[in-house]
């Protein structure tokens, strides 16, 4: 039987490397940006939020045929939510490059990419050690560190802002580069959810 069980936390790491893998893709593009390239692009993210969406239902068809689970059944469901909506909010950004029809990046910008990139890294190392979550040494330090990289995203999403209403005169430019830089904001915020439902669970069962 727990063998069986720990294809829940299989399937957490396999729903966080689609995180990992949209963060890096919008990583990339926002690198080496092309704006004619964004529509194909979107097509590419679509395919990994779509593949994390399936990896959840099949979770949640499985919960619902178990009677035993590693941890509380509301706790998995949550922290496939959470994962699920890490992907979702990466794919939100780069539809915001699309619909604003940006021909070029900000720097600011471009960093907030790095550091969404770093926060997925992180949760997924937490959520490889999820585990053994009872007896873990390391996993309260990561997620501490996803706590400091949603910090330093909140700390760079503020001076971006900042510059952007200090030094754009555009008020339709102003408008979109807000939009986007909170919704580059929020995948740092949902990574930090994901890592406070872990050190719920922890909590709980400790």
């Amino acid at each position: 039987m727990a063998k069986k069980n720990e294809n829940y936390f299989h399937s957490f790491i396999e729903m966080v490397t689609y995180s990992c893998d949209a963060a890096k893709l919008l990583n990339e593009i926002m690198n080496n940006f092309q704006a004619g390239e964004v529509e194909e692009k979107m097509r590419e993210m679509h395919e990994i939020e779509h593949a994390g969406d399936v990896a959840r239902h099949r979770m949640i068809k499985k919960l619902a045929r178990e009677f035993i689970t590693p941890i509380e059944r509301e706790d998995i469901v949550l922290m496939a939510d959470t994962i699920d909506n890490v992907t979702d909010t990466i794919e939100d950004v780069l539809m915001r490059l699309y619909m604003f029809n940006f021909t070029s990046l900000r720097p600011d910008a471009i960093e907030l990419a790095s550091i969404i990139v770093q926060c997925c890294e992180a949760l997924k190392s937490a959520l490889e050690e999820f585990p053994n979550f009872r007896k873990s040494q390391v996993l309260h330090k990561l997620i501490v560190e996803i706590n400091h990289l949603e910090e330093e995203g909140d700390r760079l999403f503020v001076k971006a802002t900042r510059d952007l209403f200090v030094n754009t005169k555009d008020p339709v430019e102003i408008l979109a580069w807000k939009e986007t830089l909170e919704f580059m904001e929020k995948c740092c915020d949902a990574c930090e959810d994901a890592a406070e439902v872990i050190e719920s669970v922890m909590m709980k069962n400790s």
